[in-house]
């Protein structure tokens, strides 16, 4: 397999180049970058996110991330979604009372986690779809997530039949969230791959070899 280019969107997420770094170590050719050639060129996109939906979504919007990230789904170009970087791909999220628009890729609103300790900050299992390509050997792995928000319900209604309903893997913390969605090229992680040690280096590894 030829090296694999990616580009990080660079829009100001605090945890960005903890990602870089673990992508690196997977063998990809590693961009910083929100310039559309990088960002619109590349074999996969990367979008990290750490903080509030709603500064995640401005963020985005400053460097035009929203359309370009459009543009590579639209066109099947693979896009991997990190925290709230899985966030912002639903409908909504709902923060100290505060409704901000997500991407609309996905139903779905993003509310507090019903436990009685937030943030949910540590290691857990996820429960893998069959046919996972993300999760591909790393089934039985735990993975680690710090977040105090996340979907808690899912309603995907496929009205053509032709089309794959997204694989959905499901975590719990207090009640059960969505941990991953993979969706043709659309990809994401509530929980953070680049801090998950050898089974996120596995997931991001699974992901870079299915980048075409």
């Amino acid at each position: 397999m030829s090296t694999r280019n990616v580009t990080v969107l660079d829009y100001g997420s605090g945890n960005i180049h903890s990602a870089v770094r673990a992508l690196e170590r997977t063998g990809a050719n590693v961009t910083l970058s929100s310039k559309p050639d990088d960002v619109l060129n590349a074999d996969g996109l990367v979008v990290p996110g750490v903080g509030a939906f709603a500064a995640v979504m401005q963020g985005l919007k400053d460097v035009d991330g929203i359309r370009m990230i459009g543009r590579r789904v639209a066109g099947g170009r693979p896009v991997l979604g990190i925290c709230v970087g899985l966030q912002v791909l639903f409908e909504e999220g709902v923060e100290h009372g505060v409704r901000t628009p997500g991407m609309g890729e996905w139903p779905g609103t993003v509310e507090r986690l019903a436990a009685d300790v937030v943030p949910h900050m540590g290691w857990n299992n996820v429960k893998v779809p069959e046919g996972s390509r993300l999760f591909a050997g790393i089934e039985d792995e735990r993975f680690y997530f710090v977040h105090s928000y996340g979907v808690q319900k899912w309603d995907f209604d496929v009205t053509q039949p032709a089309m794959r309903p997204p694989l959905v893997t499901w975590s719990e913390h207090g009640g059960p969230f969505v941990a991953a969605v993979e969706n043709g090229p659309l990809s994401a992680t509530q929980f953070h791959p680049e801090k998950s040690g050898d089974a996120g280096a596995a997931l991001l590894d699974n992901w870079i070899k299915s980048l075409d």
